[in-house]
């Protein structure tokens, strides 16, 4: 398989954005679109892998955004601008809070812009199109929105489920860290994923769970906790694995997570 690339140059964001940023460049190495941070050479003798990058990612809340305002872009290099005030050449803007599925969208229209600049494909999304749109939303009655839930996650890893979701191809993912929103999230909206920590004692998970398996039975749901793990010892491992499976989840994973069973299921979607 032959592997394109996408190089990011990113301006400004908060650390937690930063951390998502650089696991959906993580994550996407498995895919045919690649993405990765671009970064300029600090050596004038040094080898830079490319002049610029092919998209520049920008914060237009942090002080260096003032430069991309002023001086002009690269040519084909597209303008990704978050937030307020942003400046007529940008390529797209999105507001916060971010949704990462919208990143994953325009990062890859990048790469089918760059083949209709080339002449390779007869297609015209150099111009921004509705997210809502682009991102499978309800358009007419009927229509289907692949959506997620998750239940009692860290902020941690609930950026991490975000990003290797919109990687799988859910484009909405709900949050829930108390029962009575999840209730109603689950009366609202149909899924086609759903992630339980069972480790979160502030409320019943377990009572969720089985209700969410009940409710959407053809939907993938996983249970994640500490006590899949090795150090949970034999009998308790054996003890939780038991109990969930007899609820009717798909799968069991260990806290903190391993990339590679996650995206092993979550692939399934």
């Amino acid at each position: 398989m032959h592997k394109q690339r996408i190089l990011v140059s990113v301006v400004g964001f908060s650390d937690v954005e930063r951390h998502a940023l650089n696991t959906i460049f993580r994550l996407s190495q498995d895919r045919e679109l690649t993405y990765a941070l671009w970064m300029p050479s600090r050596s004038p003798s040094a080898p830079s892998p490319a002049a610029v990058a092919q998209v520049a990612l920008v914060d237009g809340e942090s002080l260096e955004a003032v430069l991309s305002h002023a001086k002009e872009m690269p040519p084909g290099q597209r303008l990704i601008w978050v937030g307020p005030d942003a400046p007529a050449h940008a390529w797209r803007v999105m507001q916060r809070p971010m949704d990462w599925a919208a990143v994953l969208h325009d990062l890859d229209a990048v790469y089918a812009a760059h083949r209709w600049d080339s002449g390779m494909v007869d297609l015209d999304v150099t111009s921004p199109a509705p997210l809502d749109v682009a991102l499978g939303a309800l358009s007419e009655p009927g229509d289907f929105v692949r959506r997620a839930v998750v239940v009692g996650t860290d902020e941690q890893e609930g950026t991490y489920l975000r990003t290797r979701l919109a990687l799988a191809g859910v484009a909405h993912v709900d949050e829930a860290s108390d029962a009575a929103h999840a209730l109603e999230l689950m009366s609202r909206y149909r899924y086609v994923c759903g992630v339980f920590n069972l480790d979160d004692h502030r409320m019943d998970v377990w009572a969720l769970m089985r209700h969410f398996v009940e409710r959407y039975p053809q939907a993938l749901t996983l249970a994640t906790t500490e006590l899949a793990g090795p150090l949970a010892g034999w009998w308790r491992r054996m003890r939780v694995r038991r109990d969930v499976y007899r609820v009717g989840i798909s799968a069991l994973l260990e806290r903190p997570f391993r990339p590679s069973q996650v995206s092993q299921w979550l692939d399934l979607i």
